[in-house]
């Protein structure tokens, strides 16, 4: 089994940690980003960011890129529910090591006796490679002159569907992975890696979340989603939180939305905002949203229009009307932002935050 780093590049959107220039500095040694609308503050070290030692660090078998986006923000949402973005301080993991992770998530071996995914068994029937990745989040609390850790998250990425090849250069098979086993063998992962961490002086006696996610398969077009957590004082994995998020995209077919008419307005709301901007500018290659459910209700929307624009005037036109029919059209009260591109660049962003009535919006010139 072999790891690789992928690095993602953020793009306009205020729902990650932004580094702010109000953020607080000291003659302390460290310095913080600064918080806008309920993120955390990050920790900055010596004028630099303080990033994570094994940030990124996945096995080659999932290739959703999705997958990647929706369990960083996800594992960071399942935190603020245990801990406070107004008291403790966001630091990227710097207790797990690329090594280490990697080491965890190969398969179990002579050599690698760590690894939390089983031996390959059979080359013409293998075991699935279960776990597909692991992320370390700190949370610190300011303590006279110094940041101390006093929580820690990790987030546990489960594979839904495991593709192998019976031959080197054959074709590629695909073994479907039920929820129940999804589970299982999530909460196998939790209780071996809580066991190891505490094993560590420093880990021993702080809070540690553990958050299981199932991925999504390579083919969807949107990411998975956490579906449990357990907030754990001892060595053994306590009480399962069981979290309702569900990931789907608009417009849906007509068979699907007449199988779930719990959002059939959703994605009637988005078909007319669809229409409307389509018979405003008819040359559109795609409109698509991202919709993410939580118990049922709608909680937030990505949306990505792509263009055949070259004007930048045709482009601020566009954008200008893209606000004014977003707000009269998709639903209220929730997050949404929206992306305008071109197949090679950003063109524009229209955005508005929970809790807002109002969309803002950004047009990038090209120069």
């Amino acid at each position: 089994m072999k790891a690789k780093k992928l690095l993602i590049v953020g793009t306009l959107l205020l729902s990650t940690i932004v580094l702010a220039s109000c953020g607080k500095s000291s003659s302390k040694g460290y310095s913080t980003t600064g918080s806008t609308g309920g993120t955390y503050q990050g920790v900055i070290k010596g004028g630099h960011y303080k990033t994570s030692k094994a940030r990124g660090v996945n096995i080659n078998q999932n290739n959703n890129q999705y997958n990647l986006k929706s369990f960083e923000s996800g594992l960071t949402d399942v935190s603020k529910r245990v801990f406070s973005t107004k008291n403790y301080i966001f630091q990227e993991g710097q207790y797990l090591s690329t090594d280490t992770i990697e080491s965890w998530l190969g398969r179990k071996t002579k050599s690698n006796p760590n690894g939390l995914n089983p031996t390959r068994g059979k080359k013409s029937d293998p075991n699935p490679e279960y776990i597909q990745q692991i992320e370390e989040q700190d949370y610190m609390t300011e303590s006279g002159s110094s940041l101390k850790l006093k929580g820690m998250t990790i987030g546990i990425g489960i594979n839904s569907e495991y593709n192998y090849h019976k031959k080197t250069d054959g074709p590629s098979y695909t073994k479907k992975i039920s929820d129940e086993e999804v589970q299982r063998q999530g909460k196998i992962a939790a209780d071996k890696v809580l066991k190891r961490l505490r094993q560590r002086k420093d880990l021993k006696n702080i809070p540690i979340v553990i958050a299981l996610y199932k991925q999504a398969p390579d083919d969807s077009l949107v990411g998975g989603t956490f579906f449990a957590y357990s907030k754990n004082s001892g060595s053994s994995v306590s009480t399962w939180h069981k979290l309702n998020y569900k990931n789907t995209v608009l417009p849906k077919a007509n068979a699907e939305t007449s199988q779930n008419s719990g959002s059939s307005t959703d994605n009637d709301s988005f078909s007319n905002f669809k229409s409307q901007i389509q018979n405003f500018f008819p040359n559109l290659s795609g409109v698509t949203a991202q919709a993410q459910y939580h118990n049922g209700s709608l909680s937030g929307m990505h949306i990505t229009i792509t263009t055949q624009f070259y004007s930048q005037s045709e482009i601020s036109s566009f954008t200008a009307y893209i606000a004014r029919a977003a707000k009269r059209y998709l639903p209220h009260g929730i997050p949404i932002d929206i992306k305008i591109q071109s197949d090679s660049e950003m063109q524009a962003v229209v955005y508005r935050n929970s809790g807002s009535d109002n969309f803002q919006s950004h047009v990038f010139n090209s120069y």
